[in-house]
């Protein structure tokens, strides 16, 4: 994949083409948008309806303003099994006033600019975090093999497994005699026709619920304006935002990755959270970025904004005039079209590379994915980020080196090459040997770097060490910085404006 390359507005053909390739993709991804927004509401313990206006309000506003063109956002599964406890104690109305306060949050975190800081999520992470939720995604559509509780038996699973099957071979295979329409729109339309031509028996989008419905309505929440309100909604508003952001930024990168250009990811968290607030107030459980979608979308060819546009619209005009006929379309057409895009979405050369990247990156991919599958992709992320920082941490501690030697007065010189902090302040320190140096000590800094305040602890501690052996200790080529934080060991900086190193260190004293 090309690695793209600074932060700018992405730039792409608009043509008759471009523009008929986000037209269908637009269509086939409404489509796939009614059964999964119906799915998520009833996850989240409220009525269809209100996550197919969910879908509607996140689609068309992040498309409009977000910083992905193509991206493709609505109600999800990772929010969802987070609203279910609040809806159920408090009821719907809290979710709806907590929905806005999590767009407020996920404003606030656009507007300080941070987010920046997902580019510092490891590739392992992103790996697994792609595996993970293609194995979610596969994993989710088996609930549609359920009536009313209960498993499909006999027939129904045959019928219902043909039509995948047809649906998925359509899908593979269109593109090789034709490209003029996207082979997932066209293999939803060809199983729908099949289906009511011949009357099949098999379980309809109708099945999951209604999605007959008239214009959105404003609402505000009927909650009290209260303190007590705010300690029920906010600990629920912080998760949600951190996980629709999570989820929306690390979507963004792969798309980037993808298509070899660079979103913006400040300008996503911005239309994320300006999309949940309106999204609050007309009554909907909020939503952020759909990777099965997204990947529907790119996976069709579509780059532009038009394609997000024309699945919102779509999706509105389902509820308002086509509900009758959307509820006919086999939900078997839209497990099909799932299941390709668990497939695709699925890093299957990582599998491979498993055996030749280093172990603690193996490690991550398989952790990221594992905990992505069981709990969810925040705890995932954050787990794989730690763990990737602590690997990082070790090596760079393992780093620290010494050479020494002794000058022509008899002056012991050690010269320091690596990072000095937290993590390689114990080995810093196992370095030296005051009882057997002689009364001179020069310790050169000109090609390590202190870091942190652990590192200024760390030489503090050694001066201490070398004045209780009665000992002279020199230090030299240390920054201006280290000159200001050093206690004891600040008498024994001999200072060089000439060759003396230049940089910052992590520590909050100097402000």
């Amino acid at each position: 994949m090309t690695a793209p390359t600074g932060e700018s507005p992405l730039q792409h053909p608009v043509n008759a083409a471009a523009l008929k390739t986000d037209f269908f993709s637009g269509l086939t991804v409404a489509l796939a948008l009614v059964p999964e927004a119906i799915a998520f509401a009833l996850i989240a313990h409220v009525s269809p309806l209100t996550g197919l206006y969910a879908a509607f309000f996140i689609c068309l506003i992040t498309a409009v303003f977000g910083g992905r063109p193509g991206m493709i956002s609505g109600a999800t599964g990772a929010l969802a099994v987070v609203m279910v406890s609040l809806v159920v104690q408090h009821g719907p109305e809290y979710l709806f006033a907590s929905v806005i306060l999590m767009g407020l949050l996920q404003l606030l975190f656009g507007a300080l600019r941070l987010g920046k800081f997902i580019r510092m999520v490891p590739f392992p992470v992103m790996l697994g975090f792609v595996n993970g939720l293609a194995i979610v995604i596969f994993i989710a559509q088996f609930g549609h093999f359920k009536t009313d509780g209960q498993w499909m038996t006999g027939q129904q699973w045959t019928v219902m497994g043909a039509l995948i099957a047809l649906t998925m071979a359509i899908i593979y295979l269109l593109p090789r005699l034709t490209t003029a329409i996207p082979s997932a729109l066209a293999a939803i339309l060809i199983v729908a026709a099949l289906v009511w031509l011949t009357g099949i028996d098999t379980k309809t989008v109708g099945d999951m619920g209604s999605i007959a419905g008239g214009w959105p309505v404003f609402h505000v929440p009927a909650v009290p304006f209260t303190l007590e309100t705010l300690y029920i909604i906010l600990p629920y508003s912080l998760v949600l935002a951190a996980i629709g952001l999570i989820e929306s930024l690390l979507t963004l990168n792969l798309v980037d990755e993808i298509t070899g250009t660079r979103g913006q990811p400040n300008r996503e968290s911005l239309a994320q959270g300006a999309a949940n607030v309106v999204a609050g107030f007309f009554a909907t459980m909020g939503g952020c970025a759909m990777i099965g979608q997204s990947m529907i979308n790119i996976n069709n060819g579509a780059r532009l904004r038009l394609s997000g546009i024309v699945a919102a619209l779509f999706l509105l005009g389902f509820i308002l005039f086509l509900s009758r006929w959307i509820e006919m379309i086999p939900v078997a057409a839209l497990i099909g079209l799932m299941f390709v895009v668990s497939q695709k979405t699925f890093a299957w050369s990582s599998v491979q590379a498993l055996r030749r990247i280093p172990r603690q990156d193996a490690i991550i991919v398989i952790g990221v994915t594992v905990i992505t599958v069981l709990t969810d992709l925040a705890v995932a992320v954050l787990c794989g980020v730690v763990f990737a920082a602590l690997v990082f941490a070790w090596q760079h501690a393992r780093q620290m080196t010494v050479r020494t030697r002794t000058d022509d007065k008899g002056w012991k010189i050690y010269e320091l090459e690596g990072s000095l902090f937290f993590a390689s302040a114990a080995n810093f320190a196992d370095l030296f040997t005051p009882a057997d140096d002689p009364q001179h000590v020069v310790v050169e800094f000109g090609k390590a770097k202190v870091v942190d305040h652990s590192g200024i602890e760390a030489i503090d501690a050694l001066a201490t060490r070398y004045q209780q052996a009665n000992k002279i200790l020199h230090l030299r080529h240390l920054s201006p910085d280290c000159l200001e934080l050093l206690g004891k060991a600040k008498a024994m900086m001999e200072s060089n404006e000439f060759e003396d190193p230049h940089y910052h260190i992590a520590d909050d004293r100097l402000g």
